[in-house]
């Protein structure tokens, strides 16, 4: 009896506890956000700068975010879109309170594809007549690419310089499986198709190191042209210039015309006073570019009903899953929502993909072909367009891309491990199988695939490959052994892929955009832009952080519970699939 009474107090404390931590966090949750949203943002100068430091993350969409701990308490947070930043850059050319960009791109927090179409828009406000001045306390690549489209180049006098060119490593794990006595299997079509190769080798294969290095070569180019052609440079010096690490200051970059002139912050500020006709530096009214996009609103015209959908396809594609994956049931739902709204004239499908689960992909490439039977569909690729990325947008009425994208990647896998030998030899866990047929427990994860297992999981890649490349064929105008020629598992960059014929042109998203309207007949911006899937509001975000919130307690309460719940679904993912995703993902300094 004693027993239970201990039980059931200790539970009852738990409980207990678990329960006024909830209620803390949710009510510190309701106050960081009640006092966020009270603050009333600063009214814009009547002449004002407009700042880019380049430090916050820019997303596909603005999404609000709750981050709690018990040391620093509960934070909200509101991020920038990609389309907002560059639409706030394209507004402040036309406005007249904005008298010219300053911008500190030391190291941007930017993906190159990002960055090419930043880039692009602060070209178009150079082109509206007005400034841009750059200062730099230090000179990356990337910071470099951003900092040449500007009129007046600054570096700090005795700012550093790392620029060394592009590098991406991979890491293989087979020979450390070995020893853990963990086998996988890959069933793969393409020769390209490296993903799994990271298990299954020690080493990277020829045709995965002929594709890398094409990439890198490809983005870099992309690069390279777009700063030789700002500053006036001749490439080959300057790919000279990086190859012998000769860019190592700031009067490094000065002698070689890359930067003109060497000041510190403080000199700087002294030239933006005399642009803007103050005398001191308190006197410069600057505004950050996540609060100027934050005044926009869409200006249409009165009675103004057609609408343009901008359809946000990011993350790995799953067939039902959480925020931040691209799951196919959800997708396939809105662009039903989609095709029955008939003030929507027009999709732009905006693409940010690795790819991921081929049925999740093939759902929703099938709305997206009853999508086009009704009204226009234009693609526009960000960083990936990979895989099931292509898969869902091959059959767009176009595709624009960013030089830098990771696209193509059209081939299939399947990546099957066994943890029997591991279990047994290394932890002393035997595993016992029971099943009806010959080939029961060939999913179990704990025996290796006999010959005739493999050969059934073999039928299935290829079935999907076939599929992949049909579609691409049809969606291309092109025959599927040229698909297939070009398909392999290979990743081209956007550069590559226009000119092999996978995409149409190079171009942003502001460019798909206005080629939707024009295919469409809408003019003079008489139209309105609109988002899916819809961001989630402030409560929703707040309910679904309350919920895990309680989880995570209920659990650290019950933590026999928890694991019961992880098995459970460990043996309900335990089945066949076929994957179609890129095999990696690329970050650049």
């Amino acid at each position: 009896m004693k027993t239970f009474w201990k039980i059931f107090f200790g539970s009852l404390l738990a409980f207990l506890v678990a329960s006024i931590l909830t209620m803390i966090i949710f009510f510190g949750m309701i106050g960081a956000i009640i006092g966020s949203s009270s603050k009333s943002p600063e009214p814009i100068a009547r002449e004002a700068i407009l700042k880019l430091d380049f430090l916050t993350p820019v997303s596909e969409q603005s999404q609000e975010s709750f981050t709690w701990s018990p040391m620093a308490g509960a934070n909200y947070s509101a991020g920038i879109s990609l389309y907002d930043y560059v639409r706030a850059i394209d507004r402040a050319a036309e406005d007249p309170a904005i008298k010219f960009i300053y911008m500190t791109p030391d190291q941007p927090a930017l993906s190159q594809s990002q960055s090419e179409e930043i880039r692009a828009a602060l070209l178009r406000f150079r082109a509206s007549g007005k400034a841009i001045v750059s200062y730099s306390n230090q000179m990356t690549d990337g910071g470099y690419y951003l900092a040449s489209v500007a009129d007046k180049v600054f570096m700090n006098s005795y700012g550093d310089a790392v620029m060394a060119g592009m590098n991406s490593s991979m890491v293989f794990f087979k020979d450390a499986l070995d020893r853990l006595g963990i086998n996988v299997q890959l069933i793969r079509h393409g020769k390209y198709k490296s993903a799994g190769e990271t298990f299954v080798k020690n080493d990277i294969s020829p045709e995965n190191r002929e594709q890398n290095e094409a990439m890198l070569r490809s983005m870099w180019n992309a690069m390279v042209e777009d700063i030789c052609a700002s500053r006036d440079l001749d490439p080959v010096q300057y790919n000279r210039w990086i190859d012998r690490l000769e860019l190592t200051d700031g009067p490094s970059l000065l002698a070689r015309g890359m930067v003109d002139e060497l000041r510190y912050e403080t000199d700087v500020e002294e030239y933006l006073c005399s642009l803007m006709g103050v005398e001191k530096a308190k006197d410069l009214r600057f505004v950050d570019i996540a609060r100027y996009a934050g005044t926009l609103t869409q200006k249409a015209a009165r009675g103004v009903r057609d609408k343009i959908a901008v359809v946000y396809c990011s993350g790995e594609i799953v067939v039902n899953g959480p925020d931040g994956m691209l799951a196919g049931e959800q997708m396939a739902r809105t662009l039903a929502e989609i095709r029955n709204d008939e003030s929507i004239k027009a999709v732009v499908l905006r693409v940010n993909s690795p790819g991921g689960a081929a049925q999740g992909a093939e759902m929703i490439n099938h709305e997206i072909g009853l999508l086009k039977e009704v009204k226009p569909v234009i693609a526009s690729y960000g960083d990936y367009a990979a895989s099931g990325g292509y898969w869902i947008s091959a059959r767009a009425d176009k595709i624009y891309t960013n030089r830098s994208t990771l696209t193509g990647s059209i081939g299939v896998f399947s990546l099957i491990p066994n943890f029997g030998n591991a279990l047994r030899k290394k932890v002393g866990v035997n595993i016992v199988s029971i099943s009806t047929h010959r080939h029961s427990g060939m999913l179990s994860l704990m025996e290796p695939l006999d010959a005739t297992e493999q050969a059934y999981l073999s039928q299935m890649t290829e079935r999907v490959y076939s599929d992949f490349t049909a579609l691409v064929a049809e969606g291309r105008r092109m025959p599927v052994e040229k698909v297939d020629e070009l398909g392999q598992g290979r990743v081209w960059t956007g550069s590559d892929a226009v000119a092999q014929g996978l995409a149409d042109e190079i171009g942003t998203l502001v460019d798909a955009i206005d080629y939707a309207a024009v295919a469409t007949g809408l003019e003079n911006n008489a139209y309105l832009v609109v988002e899916y899937p819809a961001v989630k509001s402030m409560i929703e975000r707040l309910r679904e952080s309350f919920s895990k919130t309680r989880a995570s307690l209920d659990a650290a309460a019950d933590p026999i519970a928890a694991l019961e719940k992880i098995y459970a679904k460990l043996r309900k993912e335990n089945r066949a699939q076929v994957y179609a995703r890129l095999p990696w993902i690329y970050s650049f300094n």
